[in-house]
């Protein structure tokens, strides 16, 4: 099965409606260059910085423009619409970082909530403490779509291999890493990890970005890119603005790849011994 697949890149704002006004314009954009899976990037709601100001516009999942509007546009374009991830209000009080699938007829295929928080301290000074706001999620999913099985992740779960490993193993064979990647992490770590993720699982990655300067004066990496299971990005874009970012999927070189290097089958259990120098008769 060949398809076209597409990664928006945005720069979204603290405006849930002005960022689903630009993700329409760009997943429209997608469906006539002949994307029928469009993903767009972790936050695409709102890249807010400032927990006041993101509690001000967000909503639940009832209500969310950003859950509608892409709906609307799977319906209206006969297409797949991931919505990368958008900020959810939530019973208790927290808010999931929740990823949305739509089918081309526009009915919830099913929703990922990011597991792995970004809790972190950059020598840059940045400090980031997601699980004091997002409730993490704790289920892998993947979802049997007739083009091919795809794996969930978002942003922080790139370097949480485990993860991937499992939806391979469970059969997924395009994986798919939405983000909102901050500048300092994503010049020493992004394009590395992806490729790794795809290589190690002999599958396709999709990998929608944020990027450039937020209103809330967030900088994040961009460099939004579709890789193929040997580990070669057939579509990039740049590290600031915009872009649609194409390319032709056939799920058959997963099964070819996975032939030539089936490490998915050739793992095996094992056990793990700590030795004591000392315990050897050796001079520490």
């Amino acid at each position: 099965m060949t398809f076209k697949a597409a990664a928006i890149q945005m720069c979204s704002g603290v405006d849930p409606e002005k960022n689903a006004a630009d993700m329409t314009k760009l997943v429209r954009e997608a469906a006539s260059q002949g994307a029928i899976y469009v993903q767009t990037p972790e936050m695409t709601g709102a890249v807010q910085k400032d927990r006041a100001g993101l509690m001000a516009v967000l909503k639940d999942e009832a209500n969310d423009v950003i859950v509608s509007t892409a709906q609307e546009l799977a319906r209206d374009l006969g297409i797949h619409v991931h919505v990368g991830s958008t900020a959810i209000a939530l019973a208790d009080g927290k808010i999931a970082n929740r990823g949305f699938l739509f089918a081309p007829g526009g009915d919830r295929i099913c929703t990922y909530d990011k597991i792995h928080m970004f809790d972190v301290d950059l020598d840059n000074g940045e400090s980031w403490r997601e699980s004091a706001v997002y409730r993490p999620g704790g289920e892998a999913r993947v979802a049997e779509l007739p083009f091919g099985k795809l794996g969930f992740a978002i942003c922080y779960d790139v370097r949480f291999p485990a993860l991937f490993r499992t939806e391979a193993v469970a059969g997924a064979e395009v994986l798919t890493v939405p983000a909102a990647f901050t500048r300092q992490t994503g010049e020493a770590h992004w394009e590395v990890l992806l490729r790794a993720r795809a290589i190690e699982n002999g599958a396709f990655l999709i990998a929608a970005a944020q990027a450039g300067v937020h209103e809330d004066g967030r900088e994040t990496f961009g460099h939004s890119m579709i890789i193929d299971p040997w580990g070669k990005v057939l579509a990039s874009a740049g590290g600031s603005g915009e872009a649609v970012v194409i390319a032709e999927i056939d799920v058959d070189q997963v099964k070819a790849a996975r032939a030539k290097i089936p490490n998915l089958k050739n793992a095996r259990d094992f056990t793990l011994d700590t030795v004591a120098a000392e315990a050897k008769g050796v001079a520490a």
